[in-house]
Order: C-alpha cells, then structure tokens, then sequence
C-alpha cells in the first residue's frame, strides 16, 4: 500500500498554452480503493467548482480526499487546486499522512515569469514551467475537456510537488464493469516519470459529455489495485 497510495494522483492524478475551454460541470463524484481482491481499501472524493468575478475571469477549484487504512497503517491524503479557466494553475496544496510520515506542501504559479514557486519562506525553491503551468489536479481536467473534444493532450510536465513527465496513449474504446454494470469508456494509458519514480497505469473516462472518471488501475508487484467510481 504505502507504495501504491501515492500515485492515485498521478494516476488519475501533471503544460500547454491557454485555450479556449468549456466549463467543467460542478461536481462531487465518490470512488472506492481497492486491493486486488476487490476488496475496499478505502475511499475517495474528487469535487470541482467555478467561480467568476462580477467583471473579471473565471476560477475552479478541484480537490481531491483520500482516506485509507490497513491495521497498523492509515493514510490520509488532501490536495487542493485553484487555476484559471484554462486550467493554468495558481495555487496547488498537497497534505499527506501515511503512517507516520507527513507532508505538506504548497506550490504557486506566477504565469507571467513561467516559474513555480515551492514552499514558504527561507525552505522556497523556484522551478521553471511556462505561460500555463498545470499542477496535478488541473491536469486531470484539462484531460477531461480534451477527451470530450476529441483530442488527447501531448507529452508534457505536470507540478505535484516535484514536476513529473506524463505521456498519455489512447487505447480506444472498452467495456469496463462500474458497480457490476458494463459501461463503454475511453481507455487511456499513462506513463509517469518522475525524480525518483516511473510508473505506468490505466484510466477510464465514460464517453458522456464530461467525460467523467470512472475507474483507474495500478498494477504493481503486489498485483493490480484499483479507483473505482461509485456514485
């Protein structure tokens, strides 16, 4: 578990120019964890809102809860978002608990000097990005609103506290089982580089308008763990 807990992000849970986008709908979608067994793990929400300014631009906001715990083991993750209505971030909040291990992170987007700002105060440490800098969460929506136009975003750099390198392939249409009832999903492979990691995973986006996230799968040595949406 502890290895497999930190890429859901990634996984589900990453920069390209602005674009003109749609809306993403106001949303609180709820997911199950699951061992390879199928057997519930723990759980997780993942919500998205927008707001606008009485004359200036629209900002969302996405967040992203996971609670876990095996005996002798809990884990606790919150990741905050805010980013334009491009999806280029401005802020992005990691808070974690595993075990006794903790985190907490912040990371701010000044898209006018393409940099990203780490940390507070004298522990800052600045990383070089470009005019639409995405964090993790926004990435994944960017996603979404691609997926529903019909494209797949290209290779790029994704911030979740260090940058990772995401490469995305579409598999093409498949069949996957959501609370036991077949539904048709896009079939998206990611491939995730990072500092100290490499890792490859499936993500399953239903083929309604907002092309929801539906099921996500992690196979490590352990065998193949799962995000599973349920309502």
């Amino acid at each position: 578990m502890k290895c497999f807990l930190p890429f859901l992000l990634p996984a589900l849970v990453l920069a390209a120019a602005p674009i003109a986008v749609s809306t993403p709908p106001n949303e609180m979608l709820h997911y199950n964890v699951n061992w390879p067994s199928g057997v519930a793990l723990g759980e997780a929400t993942l919500t998205a809102s927008s707001t606008r300014d009485s004359d200036g631009p629209e900002h969302m906001h996405f967040e992203f809860n996971l609670d876990a715990a095996v005996p002798g083991f809990t884990v606790s993750d919150r990741f905050r978002s805010a980013a334009s209505g491009a999806f280029c971030s401005a802020q992005f909040e990691k808070k974690t608990s595993h075990g006794s291990k903790r985190v907490d992170d912040k990371e701010t987007f000044d898209l006018s000097t393409g940099t990203v700002t780490r940390g507070e105060g004298s522990g800052q440490s600045e990383i070089t990005s470009n005019a639409c800098g995405k964090d993790a969460l926004a990435f994944l929506y960017f996603v979404r609103n691609e997926l529903s136009e019909g494209r797949l975003p290209p290779r790029q750099t994704v911030f979740f506290g260090a940058p990772y390198e995401i490469q995305l392939a579409s598999v093409g249409t498949e069949s996957v089982k959501i609370g036991n009832k077949p539904l048709d999903t896009d079939h998206v492979k990611a491939t995730v580089v990072g500092p100290s990691s490499n890792i490859s995973f499936d993500l399953f986006f239903l083929k309604d308008p907002a092309r929801t996230l539906a099921l996500v799968r992690v196979p490590l040595s352990l065998g193949t763990f799962s995000m599973e949406l349920t309502k």
